[in-house]
């Protein structure tokens, strides 16, 4: 079975991502990490690829890691150069309509949530965290569905089928570069606590050994002056190896 690499998590612009996929191929491959299968995005849903067992190397959310990934082993996490983010912490931006504006999140007891989907952190999670203290135990959103993805629950609070989502941040200035008129009659009114960012993965079967040269690759890729370009354009400007403790805060 062919190795697998993948970057499926902020592909906003699929010829950036192709480029990172490239580099990180190439990174791998002069460190005897041989990946052969062609430049794209999961055949599979997401969880299943996640699971794959020649995964040598991709990018999921924490949130599904502490929930649904017990036996993948954590490369790292990538630092972004977005507002919102710190390090490798990064938090989500609540996105409502430009005519609510003026309005906090108390004020939206009783209306419409909008989610990615109910295993997403920056979408789900981090939305359900930071209402809780203003629930008093009681539901605080009236409905929350789920959209499948950040762009279309934006697209789901422009028409009025949700009134507030919750956004990643990393998306959010993604979006603002390539697709801006996404964003065309939005506000952002509040955001959530920093939290880590994606986790880098790579599969269980993955040896000690190759897990040192993802390592070793990922550092050359963020040190190395001849990627600065291909980093700057999906907004990567560092990398640290973190462990999946650095996740267990997400379940409290």
């Amino acid at each position: 079975m062919s190795n697998l690499l993948a970057f499926p998590m902020y592909a906003v612009d699929r010829a950036d991502t192709r480029a990172l996929w490239l580099a990180v191929k190439g990174l791998l491959a002069a460190r005897g990490v041989s990946v052969d299968r062609d430049p794209g995005w999961p055949e599979s849903d997401l969880l299943i690829h996640w699971q794959q067992t020649a995964l040598i190397l991709s990018q999921t959310c924490g949130y599904p890691l502490v929930t649904q990934l017990p036996d993948v082993q954590v490369v790292g996490c990538f630092h972004y150069a977005a507002p919102g983010c710190e390090g490798i912490q990064y938090r989500s931006f609540l996105a409502v309509r430009e005519e609510d504006r003026h309005l906090t999140l108390a004020d939206f007891r009783g209306r419409r949530a909008v989610c990615n989907s109910p295993d997403s952190q920056s979408g789900y999670n981090a939305l359900r965290k930071i209402v809780a203290p203003l629930a008093s135990g009681s539901p605080f959103f009236a409905q929350t569905s789920f959209s499948g993805s950040h762009r279309q629950s934006l697209t789901d609070v422009k028409r009025g089928a949700g009134d507030i989502a919750a956004i990643d941040c990393v998306t959010w200035a993604l979006l603002q570069r390539h697709e801006p008129e996404r964003l065309a009659g939005l506000a952002v009114i509040d955001r959530t606590p920093l939290t880590p960012g994606l986790p880098l993965i790579t599969s269980p079967n993955t040896s000690p050994e190759t897990l040192n040269a993802i390592r070793d690759a990922l550092h050359e890729l963020v040190d190395a002056p001849e990627y600065r370009a291909v980093c700057g354009a999906v907004l990567i400007d560092g990398f640290s190896v973190v462990t999946r403790q650095a996740y267990a805060s997400l379940l409290a």
